[in-house]
């Protein structure tokens, strides 16, 4: 008992550090997730010894992930699901998991009629949604286009795996799964008609559980853990991963109170979040062997390599044709991507049920992992730099060095200016949507988002990038009113910005520099129509679908 306690102990320890290590990293280039993993693998079995998995441990661990995969599941729209993105998500998973057999039969000698050849294919097919949501909340994603993408590409990423794994790795028949998973599906239905049709009517147990939901009681909570925990017994009953119950859960809640409830999602994130799932992620940190790891670094890089060509390739080009193409930018469907080619929880239970029948190796296994755990802190660092690139317009930076090769100082200075100024843009179109998605369709995106730029905690940063914008309005007059009115200045300000932007330009001019600050400003404008372009299309959409 009393090693259960020290490894939680120094669990939670690990946990409440995490924040302020990640915090201390600049530019926030690594999640806390990533910390949690790490921590559990340095003070793992294999390392330090200060963490065990005993069967206590794993227990936490595993409501540490059904948590993980309630939440995940609340926080999606169904109808993403059935909307043009949904269907691209299991369009593209359709075509990754054909890859991913192709990839298992030509380029390994395992057999993709073999458990442990089945078990690599599904793995390299997987979305680590629930390991996502909290980098997506970090980075506050969560609310804009990108992030919808991911959720709507990664929730199939998440689902369909877990469905395979019940279909081609049991010793079942395939009629049998079939059923179980429809009688499963069943249960669910039911458990979500019955209390929403309950609490539409005002029935008397609904409104007891409502009253007393604030009390020491805490009602609502307590029928939600049991919500979640009975459909993650029956998914381990009938042999299924506890990832499909726990997911269903979510699911069923969401469609229970649709508009949502505030009060109830922050004590389940105070539930999950301070406590169960940084459990999850160290104690998964824990298995992994650092040793065994670094002894097969070639099985490592190709599996990750392999799940960028399988999994990330596929979701570029389903966000790239069709319907809804012109709706993200090549560098934000590259940046979901990214994020939905990280891979762990499904991992995990992939190489245990190989691991269990003796078709893998423990070693191979725990590569697998470990590649896994790579992806959660590689995928969304790579998604972050995408936009540190792409805004930097590197294509253009070539061109024009060739052009004027004596100048490449000047036109690297240019770019990397340009770069930081599309960033800080980038934190105000997140900013607006949010603030708009709070505020209710009546208030205009162009509103918000000057409103934001305005009193943006980052002030002098968006001053910066305005008053280069503001030079370029002065040098071409005829573009300041089109601009104006997509900014919602009203004339007074429009003819005030004029007057001040005249009195920068003519300094400018004066001091000899104001040709490079003028092509600066000249992208900076062309960013920022598109971007305010972008932020519209997605305000538009929003009000279409409501």
């Amino acid at each position: 008992m009393s090693i259960d306690f020290i490894s939680l102990f120094t669990a939670a320890l690990v946990a409440a550090c995490a924040p302020i290590i990640a915090r201390a990293v600049p530019r926030g280039l690594v999640p806390e997730t990533v910390i949690l993993l790490l921590a559990g693998a340095l003070l793992g079995p294999h390392m330090a010894g200060a963490i065990q998995v005993t069967d206590s441990i794993t227990m936490l661990s595993e409501l540490g992930l059904a948590f993980l995969f309630l939440l995940a599941g609340y926080e999606i729209n169904p109808k993403s699901l059935s909307g043009t993105q949904g269907k691209k998500g299991l369009a593209s998973w359709a075509v990754s998991i054909v890859l991913a057999f192709a990839a298992v039969y030509f380029l390994t000698d395992l057999s993709i009629t073999d458990i442990d050849g089945i078990a690599v294919a599904i793995a390299l097919t997987t979305t680590a949604l629930g390991a996502l949501m909290p980098i997506l909340k970090e980075r506050k994603l969560s609310d804009t286009p990108v992030g919808e993408c991911i959720l709507a590409f990664g929730t199939w990423g998440e689902v369909c795996p877990v469905l395979a794994m019940a279909l081609l790795l049991t010793t079942r028949t395939t009629w049998q799964t079939l059923l179980i998973l429809a009688l499963f599906a069943g249960l669910c239905v039911i458990m979500a008609v019955v209390p929403s049709r309950a609490r539409k009517a005002g029935h008397t147990v609904y409104r007891f559980l409502a009253a007393r939901r604030n009390t020491t009681s805490q009602t609502l909570v307590r029928v939600t853990v049991v919500m979640l925990i009975g459909l993650v017994t029956v998914s381990a009953v009938f042999d299924l991963d506890i990832v499909l119950g726990a997911f269903a859960a979510g699911f069923v809640l969401r469609y229970v109170i649709p508009e949502g409830d505030h009060e109830l999602e922050s004590k389940l994130e105070a539930i999950g979040y301070g406590f169960l799932i940084p459990v999850f992620f160290v104690v998964s940190g824990a298995k992994i062997d650092l040793a065994g790891v670094g002894a097969r670094p070639v099985l490592l890089v190709g599996f990750i390599v392999m799940l960028l060509l399988i999994r990330a390739v596929p979701i570029v080009v389903a966000l790239s044709v069709g319907r809804g193409k012109s709706e993200l930018s090549m560098h934000n469907r590259v940046t979901v991507a990214l994020y939905c080619t990280t891979a762990l929880p499904i991992i995990v239970a992939v190489t245990s049920l190989a691991t269990k029948a003796g078709a893998m190796s423990q070693d191979t296994a725990g590569v697998l992992v470990a590649a896994g755990a790579i992806t959660v802190f590689l995928m969304p660092l790579l998604a972050s730099l995408t936009y540190r690139v792409v805004d930097a317009k590197p294509i253009e930076a070539v061109q024009e060095i060739a052009q004027h090769p004596s100048d490449i100082r000047s036109i690297l200075h240019e770019h990397l200016e340009l770069e930081r100024m599309m960033a800080r843009q980038e934190i105000a179109a997140r900013m607006a949507t949010k603030a708009r998605a709070e505020a209710g369709k009546d208030v205009a995106w162009e509103d918000v988002a000057f409103a934001l730029q305005r009193q943006s905690r980052r002030k002098r940063a968006m001053d910066e990038m305005l008053d280069f914008a503001r030079r370029e309005y002065a040098a071409h007059e005829n573009e300041l009113h089109e601009l104006g009115a997509k900014a919602a200045l009203t004339r007074e300000e429009a003819a005030e910005r004029t007057a001040q932007a005249a009195k920068a330009f003519a300094a400018h001019l004066k001091d000899g520099n104001w040709e490079e600050e003028r092509r600066i400003a000249e992208r900076a404008v062309r960013e920022y129509r598109r971007h305010m372009r972008e932020l519209g299309h997605a305000a538009h959409h929003e009000d279409d679908g409501k």
